[in-house]
């Protein structure tokens, strides 16, 4: 049985856009990520769940190495996507994040119009050659993240101006404009109402068909809604991860069923 599930393993490693063994990840003298071992499956939506603080979002930036960020932060291990390590030191980091975009837990849209918060990245990566390509990348990447018919009369209006979830969808356009084959998301609900959040979560289901997402949340509700598979983080260790609806009705470790059931969190 051991063997078989080695071997279900390695394939699973084989098979996934992403494959992190062996991550350590320290901040200084913290040992703040612990022998991380996952393999992430394209075209799906992959929840890290856990209590506050127990690395979900560090692990999360690393897969596109905003920890390099970071002066006192060192990853080891390997983390590597579509077979090719990342931290090799042959890897532009600029262009990693364009192939792996990001959205954060507040919204951050630049202070520019509409437009341009979603033609900056295409416009500095040289994808579009004149101006009526880069308004097709535009008007796609905003149709994408179903913003579209709300913003399509004031695209020269400020991105600040729109709502928190309008401005949130607006994030996910800029990313998805770099045509990026993994899209990152760091609680990107936690600032938002319930009916912004909703239409949030149905855009996060409509982009799996042509991207690997990976979703960081604090809400177990939201991680059941829109995940294939969740992994359980607790004190910098992966704890268990599996396809969600066994994550939430068997779990296979006691911490797990311990915080799905809210005895701790």
């Amino acid at each position: 049985m051991n063997d078989m599930s080695v071997t279900t393993k390695a394939a699973a490693m084989t098979d996934a856009k992403i494959s992190a063994r062996k991550v350590q990840v320290y901040y200084g003298e913290k040992h703040a990520i612990k022998d991380v071992d996952i393999a992430i499956q394209p075209r799906s939506v992959t929840a890290f769940i856990g209590p506050s603080g127990c690395g979900k979002s560090t692990f999360l930036r690393c897969l596109n190495r905003m920890n390099d960020t970071i002066d006192i932060c060192r990853v080891e291990g390997n983390i590597s996507i579509d077979g090719e390590n990342i931290y090799d030191p042959k890897v532009d980091p600029v262009q990693l994040r364009a192939k792996v975009g990001m959205v954060f837990q507040k919204p951050n849209p630049f202070p520019k119009s509409i437009y341009e918060n979603v033609a900056y990245g295409p416009r500095i990566h040289g994808l579009a050659r004149k101006k009526s390509e880069l308004d097709e990348i535009v008007a796609s990447s905003l149709q994408k993240a179903g913003l579209w018919n709300e913003v399509k009369d004031r695209l020269d209006g400020p991105g600040t101006g729109l709502s928190g979830g309008q401005q949130q969808r607006l994030c996910i356009a800029r990313a998805i404009a770099v045509s990026p084959e993994v899209i990152l998301m760091d609680e990107p609900c936690s600032a938002l109402d319930p009916i912004a959040t909703a239409k949030v979560e149905e855009l996060i289901d409509e982009l799996r068909a042509n991207y690997t997402i990976v979703i960081v949340t604090h809400s177990m509700q939201q991680a059941a809604r829109v995940s294939q598979r969740t992994a359980f983080f607790h004190l910098g260790n992966l704890v268990e991860e599996g396809a969600t609806q066994d994550i939430f009705t068997n779990p296979q470790d006691k911490r797990t069923q311990d915080y799905i059931t809210g005895r701790f969190g």
